[in-house]
């Protein structure tokens, strides 16, 4: 999708006219601006609004200008988008702080790897330098605000509706999305009835549903009995979610699949278990509709053994991620970086994190990402470790805002995030102890975002480092402080894939990937006999990663050969008072 801004002048060419004897200064216009693509105009008004492009009440545009082409897919752009929401709401609005400009630049920059021209986003801060406009300030942004937040005129309008496309900023590409945000089978939206009326669309759906179940409704536009069952059968949908297919033909439109299901009473219903037929019956009753569909999920998908335990710690999402988020005296950080400390891209950065903390952090306008990430990779290849870590500590820091953990999550190639996790690896033992812990930081930091943690643990790029930062550090008999972070990164990795499995989704971390942190977890915890609250913490991971693990698979078949019940047990004169922790993880790895 081609990218556009939307540039409107609010003084009407006021500014244009006047500001050299207001200001003593030049001021061409009182920007206002919007992204438009997909056939919507995005912008920041009483919240994050859309309209039709140009519809607004601020009329057409004065310029538009082209920022580039997105092919990132619609979902993981609603996804950053709804991020964007919680931080610019209505009331957080302010002219010359928090405005609809701050709001483009940084929707803009998720989009296509860019910002806004300088020349716009500098602006209020031009006025304010101005004597005039320092003590017209409240006026102005009274008398303004009544056009920036006035209502939109047409009704809101709703994306279009996701294609199953997957791109990184400013990159195209076609590949399906397989990060847990996006169906990997872009045929089978949850809750869903299908209205099928081709062959070939009907064998496509239930291909897709070949590892799981589907049911098709046979019915006919003239057949009464059948539009009672309508209701019933959209509530089964919507409480099968994703673990079933469920479709309706009319047979009076779709003659060819009558012809080959030899269907010749409606309603009838047959339902598919795993690729192949398992009932067939006709009738309206409902009741025997809701108990057969109910019974097939049930089959496709049997609970797993550790839902019939009480386990309330372990049966419970843990969505809180651990973050690192203090700021260190930053003066004496940067010193450390000796020459370094004067580009351009540590000035953004140490002036976002100095705004991040003065003012709500909302209002701290994005520095440019992409020359941030390019000094990043600069330094990677020139600068030895010992000098790296400042570097690596202020991206930790800023990482802390989802606006930036989300650009990160979608940059080309994962380059920036890649580069540091993999040259901490390639280090491995001769990685300076402070790379190694705020390596370590920024990584717990990466969760912030929602974008990130599925692409962490499902592309194969990114995880194998990530791991293997994770357990080398677990296992370092000389740092505590280093061995308490990884086990922070371990919780934030291990709670989110229990949530996938909570939400009774595929794992998305490879089975390969457990088998190494649980291995790992379960040195740790054995080597550890005197921090009550770190063995507490490595128990409660030990505890995520095995709930719900595959009975049959490689990671239950370690924990037995590693005596990982004996492990567990062997703390409990440490863990007094933790006795429901440690009983709960004793019954998912025994």
């Amino acid at each position: 999708m081609d990218v556009q801004l939307y540039t409107y002048d609010l003084s009407k060419g006021l500014a244009r006219q006047l500001s050299g004897q207001l200001l003593g200064t030049q001021i061409d216009a009182v920007y206002h601006t919007s992204l438009v693509f997909g056939g919507i105009e995005y912008f920041f008004g009483m919240g994050v609004q859309t309209t039709y492009p140009g519809s607004t009440h601020h009329g057409q545009p004065m310029e538009v200008i082209s920022l580039g082409r997105t092919d990132l897919p619609l979902e993981i752009i609603l996804e950053y988008l709804e991020s964007l929401k919680a931080i610019y709401t209505p009331e957080s609005y302010d002219l010359f702080v928090h405005n609809c400009n701050n709001f483009s630049n940084d929707f803009a920059m998720f989009l296509v790897g860019k910002g806004l021209p300088d020349h716009i986003i500098s602006l209020p801060q031009t006025v304010l330098n101005t004597p005039f406009g320092q003590m017209l300030k409240p006026q102005i942004d009274s008398a303004m605000r009544g056009i920036t937040q006035a209502p939109v005129p047409t009704p809101t309008l709703s994306p279009p509706k996701p294609t199953p496309t997957s791109a990184m900023n400013g990159a195209s590409g076609s590949s399906l999305v397989t990060n847990g945000f996006s169906s990997n089978n872009p045929d089978h939206l949850s809750g869903i009835v299908y209205d099928i009326t081709r062959l070939q669309e009907l064998d496509r759906l239930l291909i897709s549903a070949k590892t799981s179940c589907a049911v098709i409704f046979f019915t006919s536009s003239t057949c009464a009995p059948c539009k009672i069952v309508y209701p019933a059968y959209g509530e089964l949908a919507a409480e099968a979610g994703k673990k079933a297919v469920l479709i309706k033909v009319d047979l009076n439109q779709a003659y060819e699949i009558g012809a080959k299901y030899q269907v010749r009473a409606t309603p009838t219903f047959m339902t598919f278990l795993k690729g192949d037929k398992e009932n067939q019956w006709s009738g309206a009753n409902i009741g025997q509709l809701m108990g057969n569909v109910r019974m097939l999920i049930q089959m496709a998908h049997p609970p797993h053994p550790h839902t019939n335990l009480k386990l309330p710690l372990l049966q419970r999402p843990h969505r809180k991620a651990v973050i690192y988020g203090k700021v260190p005296p930053l003066d004496k950080l940067l010193a450390k970086l000796g020459s370094s400390r004067s580009d351009p891209a540590i000035t953004a950065l140490k002036e976002f994190i100095e705004a991040r903390t003065s003012l709500p952090s909302a209002n701290a306008p994005l520095p440019s990402l992409p020359q941030i990430s390019a000094f990043i990779l600069s330094s990677l290849r020139t600068l030895p470790p010992s000098t790296l870590f400042p570097i690596i500590d202020l991206l930790r820091l800023a990482l802390v805002d989802p606006r930036v953990s989300g650009y990160f999550a979608e940059e080309h190639g994962h380059t920036t995030i890649l580069a540091i996790l993999s040259h901490i690896d390639t280090l491995d033992d001769k990685c300076p102890y402070s790379l190694r812990i705020v390596g370590l930081q920024m990584a717990c930091n990466l969760f912030t975002s929602p974008l990130y943690p599925p692409q962490l643990l499902s592309d194969l790029s990114l995880c194998q480092p990530l791991i293997s930062l994770v357990t080398s550090s677990l296992l370092d008999a000389e740092h505590a402080p280093i061995r308490v972070a990884a086990a922070s990164l371990a919780f934030n990795i291990t709670a989110f894939n229990h949530l996938r499995r909570l939400e009774q989704e595929a794992d998305l971390l490879l089975e390969s990937a457990q088998v190494e942190l649980t291995a790992s977890l379960l040195e740790a915890i054995g080597r550890e006999e005197e921090s009550k609250d770190g063995v507490k913490g490595l128990l409660l991971s030990l505890g995520l990663v095995a709930y719900g693990a595959n009975p049959e698979g490689e990671l239950r078949d370690m924990m037995v050969a590693m005596g990982a019940k004996d492990v567990v047990e062997g703390k409990k004169e440490l863990l007094v008072g933790e006795e429901d922790l440690l009983g709960e993880v004793v019954k998912v790895v025994g």
